[in-house]
């Protein structure tokens, strides 16, 4: 796989700090039961790397001390390792929103036939990922036959409440474009999503999030295979607008790995840029708060959270 730090590390970005600490984003392991093609994570199931009950003790300890106020599960799939219920339900007892990035697929592994109804009971959000409405389109990014399992698991999801008014179960699903391209403004594309997904298959949900594809890991590796990483970089910084830095997502989030370090971003996570640009540091040496002001580590990738509309884990920034 063709490694793009080094071409990303040296960046005109604006410079940004950190504002109050709101979202702890904890990546439990890269472990997942799909292997899609703009993971910027390299997740698969080759892949290792899960969260010990230590860690997620620690974790547990930091959340409670802190103001964090939304507790944000990913992976890999999150739900398959074996902290993700812990961690779950030391959240909602601490009064915390918490947010599972689900795959839907996943509802249909061995051992998860429960997974919706746990789900519903801890009153988890649950951000789905659903990069188009097209069935040629997600089995293409995704593997044959995620898009058929996504539909029966959005069904499931609806009829447990997820996605319906007046349920308190948010349900949103994740649009990422199918290649190096920005995406479309995220209000047209949600009332296509409903429309189709409503008219073909009696779907519902809360909201979409519309998503740029940042140029790392497997998408970044592919990008460079074809000659496309100058194009699509130069795409991004002519896409700039300075109105999203006061929205990224890393000026109120900090990201933990499976081992416990902390990090920015996601992103930087993968980049294994640690919170700061300095040394490495473990959630169980951290502070009990995460100083407002500090600088956040920035390179080349920033440039596709503030590009057009704007991009996060959150969806369109403008």
């Amino acid at each position: 796989m063709y490694q793009t730090l080094p071409l990303l590390q040296y960046s005109d970005f604006p410079r940004i700090r950190r504002a109050s600490l709101e979202i702890l984003q904890v990546n439990l392991g890269y472990y997942c039961n799909q292997r899609c093609k703009h993971c910027h994570v390299n997740a698969g199931p080759n892949r290792k790397e899960t969260m010990s009950a230590q860690t997620a003790a620690q974790l547990m300890r930091f959340m409670q001390s802190t103001q964090v106020s939304t507790i944000d599960l990913t992976g890999g799939a999150p739900e398959l390792h074996a902290q993700f219920k812990p961690l779950v339900e030391a959240g909602r007892h601490a009064g915390c929103r918490v947010i599972d990035r689900c795959n839907l697929s996943v509802l249909f592994e061995p051992g998860q036939e429960g997974l919706a109804d746990y789900l519903a009971q801890w009153r988890v959000d649950i951000v789905a990922s659903l990069p188009c409405y097209l069935e040629e389109n997600v089995n293409a990014q995704r593997g044959r036959g995620i898009f058929e399992k996504s539909i029966n698991a959005l069904r499931v999801l609806n009829d447990l409440g997820y996605g319906i008014d007046g349920s308190g179960l948010s349900l949103e699903l994740v649009y990422n474009p199918q290649g190096p391209e920005l995406p479309p403004p995220q209000a047209d594309l949600e009332a296509d999503y409903r429309a189709y997904l409503g008219e073909h298959y009696g779907i519902q949900f809360t909201r979409l999030l519309a998503l740029a594809n940042l140029p790392i890991k497997r998408f970044g590796s592919t990008l460079i295979s074809r000659g496309q990483f100058v194009d699509y970089m130069q795409l991004l910084k002519s896409s700039h607008s300075a109105a999203n830095l006061d929205s990224v997502m890393c000026r109120n989030t900090l990201s933990v790995d499976y081992e416990g370090y902390v990090y920015d971003c996601d992103f930087n996570q993968m980049l294994n840029v640690p919170a700061g640009g300095g040394k490495p540091i473990h959630i169980n040496d951290l502070d009990q708060q995460v100083d407002a002001g500090a600088p956040i580590a920035i390179a080349d990738h920033c440039y596709g959270c503030t590009a057009g509309q704007g991009s996060s884990c959150g969806g369109a920034l403008g």
